[in-house]
């Protein structure tokens, strides 16, 4: 086990890596922020804080950068096919962006690279909204982070962790009707998620643990933390993001396909799943487990990952439950 990863997720630095790894002679760009964890941890509302400053922002969920990732490294890869890996995709809609206009920078990169097709997405979103730099939020690239690291190096990611059973219950909330599963088998998944993001950190240059808990609880203190470790100047502008934050979820005002989420969420249910983060961030949805969550389900979910919920520092009905190595290794 790395012996940063044995510290409480509070006390980590900033940097949690194996080994930092950097390409001498390489063009320097502005760190970007990849922000992911489990769904419902608040990885929206760190986007919309971070896209609050005037320098950076932050597009809807892309999804597609695996894939362009792997078009774009193929000798026999054309520009088209890794433009239609973005455009064909469901969520290309969200983002306002003219495909010709996309696939004219493309033709600028010469080679074509996997750096070179992910930046011309990013910068061209960048100059719509009027950045000079921007990042990404997608929940599950934490499976994906050594492969995007190996395309862009600038790439810094901030896993955000919530209380597993805080998610349960967000994530029932949310699920279409009758598509709620065993609360062991949520347990699971959070757990195993967490656990392999964890692993895959040993491989990155910059990773960074932020709780939830704490980003609501102390969002100044949070953000300057995150500001540091992707090198953004402070500007309390991340605040106030509230007050701008129903505007810039219009992008996702549309029905989305079917695609890759199963059945059709129409534009109000997209919304509607974000619809708190229009107001300034609150601790009251903090451990509401303990007077929401059946005992039962208490009890099983702790069953099943109470060890990495002590490791995370979460409170445990029964603290005699068995630790866990909380996956990092």
């Amino acid at each position: 086990m790395n012996a940063v990863s044995r510290l409480p997720i509070w006390k980590r630095p900033f940097a949690a890596a194996s080994h930092a790894r950097r390409r001498l002679g390489a063009e320097r760009h502005e760190p970007a922020p990849f922000i992911v964890g489990v769904n419902r941890s608040g990885t929206t509302l760190l986007r919309l804080m971070l896209d609050a400053h005037p320098d950076l922002t932050i597009p809807p969920e892309t999804h597609f950068l695996p894939e362009m990732i792997r078009l774009a490294r193929r000798d026999n890869a054309t520009r088209r096919r890794v433009l239609k890996t973005a455009t064909d995709h469901p969520r290309w809609g969200d983002f306002g962006l003219d495909e010709d206009a996309l696939l004219a920078r493309l033709r600028e990169v010469k080679p074509l690279t996997p750096e070179g097709a992910i930046r011309c997405f990013y910068d061209m979103y960048a100059e719509k909204e009027g950045k000079s730099r921007w990042g990404d939020k997608t929940p599950r690239y934490m499976r994906a982070m050594p492969r995007i690291q190996r395309a862009l190096p600038e790439a810094r990611f901030i896993h955000i962790i919530r209380d597993g059973r805080d998610v349960a219950l967000s994530q029932a909330e949310r699920a279409l009707e009758g598509r709620v599963p065993p609360i062991t088998e949520v347990a699971e998944r959070w757990k195993r998620r967490i656990e392999t993001a964890r692993v895959h950190s040993t491989d990155l240059d910059n990773y960074l643990e932020v709780r939830y808990e704490d980003l609501v609880g102390d969002p100044e203190a949070t953000l300057r933390e995150i500001c540091k470790f992707i090198e953004l100047p402070w500007n309390p502008a991340m605040l106030d993001y509230h007050q701008r934050a129903a505007e810039r979820l219009t992008e996702m005002d549309r029905d989305l396909g079917t695609g890759e989420n199963g059945p059709v969420r129409t534009g109000d249910e997209r919304l509607a799943g974000h619809a708190m983060t229009s107001e300034p961030p609150s601790t009251d949805r903090c451990g509401r487990w303990q007077e929401e969550m059946p005992a039962a389900d208490e009890a099983a979910f702790e069953r099943v990952a109470g060890g990495l919920l002590a490791d995370l520092g979460y409170k445990l009905l029964n603290p005699a439950a068995p630790s866990s190595n909380g996956g990092a290794a």
